[in-house]
């Protein structure tokens, strides 16, 4: 039987009561109810959770069974066959089998049911396998300093090199996620799709950002020098590109000579950042597939928060964190040591 997707299954969650009359502006209400709904979550959760039930829907077809209604004991076989595929399917990580499961109980949620995690037939079964198969979390290589500044000088001062210095410089100094990078407007309501909007200053730049943790305001102060200022570099980006309104970085044309008007995607970041940490020589002892799997886009949230040398507390208020815990797990070279237990025991 066909089954739908999870962006289905919202629209047709959201429905008047079967007893109350239809009228234009009832009708509205229940439109509007669903984009609400929609954004409940954000747009990449929803492609995975729609990927999620995808893949379960045609497993459980496979197996001669139905995903619906929820069956525990089916759901545990089917976190054993991906933590132990027969085939030659290859094996997924801890992490993606919990993120699988997760989707599996959101889509039940759209439909209807509820799926108990704690269920013996699950909960069991994902204990063993995080148990015999987990591992401990792989952290990205933090860019520090003088890596920002050789990535940036292998940049050129065409639009693209002004834009991808902007972002770089912006990503590190703010402790940006790539995607609270790209979302970024000029102004307050510039787009439906804006994360974010950006006001410059005399004395540096504020941005405020729609985040994971709610919205957050991210002040970034002027560099010591134009050359290594994200304000600066934000400034020239946006005059010599011209924009004054919409997404603040956006695609250019083939020549690099012309801004378009499409938001880059937040993949682009990754790509640049990967790019520039390749020409700049980054690591250059080790090979080429090993230096691309260090850095990612987090690396320029670790750079900060290992490389600025204030109080904890700012570096946790600048990259939105609600604990110092995660904060430190982003330090990859600052406070190790610094309290010494061990001769604080007398030894």
């Amino acid at each position: 039987m066909p089954h739908e997707t999870p962006a289905e299954v919202s629209d047709s969650a959201i429905a008047l009561p079967s007893h109350v009359a239809g009228s234009g502006t009832l009708d509205r209400l229940v439109d509007t109810a669903r984009d609400y709904a929609k954004a409940s979550t954000a747009e990449n959760t929803n492609k995975a959770y729609a990927a999620d039930w995808k893949h379960f829907a045609r497993w459980c077809r496979l197996k001669g069974t139905d995903p619906l209604p929820p069956s525990p004991e089916m759901i545990g076989l089917y976190l054993t066959d991906l933590a132990a595929p027969s085939g030659s399917s290859p094996a997924l990580s801890v992490s993606t089998i919990d993120r699988r499961l997760s989707g599996l109980v959101w889509n039940y949620a759209q439909r209807g049911f509820a799926l108990d995690r704690k269920d013996r037939h699950i909960a069991t079964v994902l204990a063993g396998i995080k148990r015999k198969h987990s591992r401990p979390p792989v952290q990205k290589e933090a860019i520090l300093p003088e890596d920002i500044l050789a990535m940036v000088a292998t940049l050129g001062f065409d639009l693209r090199g002004l834009r991808d210095r902007a972002i770089l410089l912006l990503g590190y100094a703010g402790g940006l996620r790539r995607s609270e990078i790209v979302s970024l407007d000029v102004g307050k309501d510039d787009t439906i799709d804006s994360g974010g909007w950006t006001e410059i200053l005399d004395d540096g730049a504020v941005l405020t950002l729609n985040a994971k943790t709610g919205w957050r305001e991210v002040e970034i102060g002027r560099g010591s020098s134009d050359q290594t200022c994200p304000v600066h570099a934000l400034e020239q980006w946006l005059h010599l590109a011209k924009i004054d309104f919409g997404p603040v970085f956006v695609r250019t044309s083939r020549d690099g000579k012309k801004a378009l008007e499409a938001r880059l995607s937040d993949k682009h970041v990754a790509r640049l950042i990967k790019a520039t940490v390749l020409k700049s020589g980054i690591r250059a002892e080790l090979p080429e597939n090993d230096r691309l799997a260090l850095f990612s886009g987090h690396s320029l949230r670790a750079g900060l928060a290992s490389s600025a040398e204030v109080d904890e507390r700012y570096v946790q208020k600048q990259l939105g964190h609600v604990s110092a815990e995660m904060t430190r797990r982003y330090q990859r070279r600052r406070d190790r040591f610094r309290v010494n237990l061990t001769k604080a025991a007398g030894l």
